[in-house]
């Protein structure tokens, strides 16, 4: 018996944003941290910006971009904590048509052994809207590393099996053509 063809690698179109009232892009090393990864693993930068923490600056930027066709994925780092600054989620989760609704708590896990119980500080979230898939990483390095290395690697990768989420990107939006 054979086993089937591997499957060839298909590099996923990421815009990263940066949730911040302080950084810039030169001093922004969780944004530089998943650009980096992304592009190390094969992926293609769509875009970059850093924006304050503010809701509808925040809903703009991510509007924008998942109505671009050279974006597939978003991720976003900061603003998923407790203060009163952080709102990357109350932005960001009412735009979302589904939410993945694992992903918060497998980035807890994975983040648990570094950081023990303060992982429970974090909002970590992801959905989807308008056929692109949104992710909400704390704004630390070690988080985006975390958040990278432990989950979106993997499931950014069209070879990783039994699934993951490049080989479900073209059914999004299937609920919108039903009526068709």
């Amino acid at each position: 018996m054979t086993s089937p063809p591997a499957r060839e690698f298909v590099p996923v179109r990421i815009a990263i944003l940066t949730v911040s009232d302080t950084r810039k892009l030169e001093d922004d090393v969780s944004g530089q941290t998943l650009s980096d990864r992304a592009a190390a693993d094969g992926h293609l930068l769509s875009a970059r910006k850093i924006v304050k923490d503010d809701i509808r600056a925040i809903r703009h930027i991510i509007r924008d971009w998942a109505n671009r066709s050279d974006v597939d994925a978003i991720i976003t780092t900061g603003g998923t904590g407790l203060t009163g600054n952080d709102v990357t989620i109350e932005a960001i989760r009412p735009l979302f048509e589904k939410e993945i609704e694992g992903f918060g708590p497998l980035f807890h896990i994975i983040s648990f052994p570094k950081i023990g119980t303060s992982t429970i500080q974090s909002r970590a979230t992801a959905g989807v809207m308008k056929g692109k898939y949104i992710f909400c990483l704390p704004g630390s390095p070690g988080a985006c590393k975390d958040g990278w290395d432990g989950i979106l690697r993997q499931q950014l990768d069209y070879r990783h099996k039994p699934c993951n989420f490049v080989e479900i990107m073209p059914r999004l939006e299937e609920h919108l053509k039903r009526g068709k």
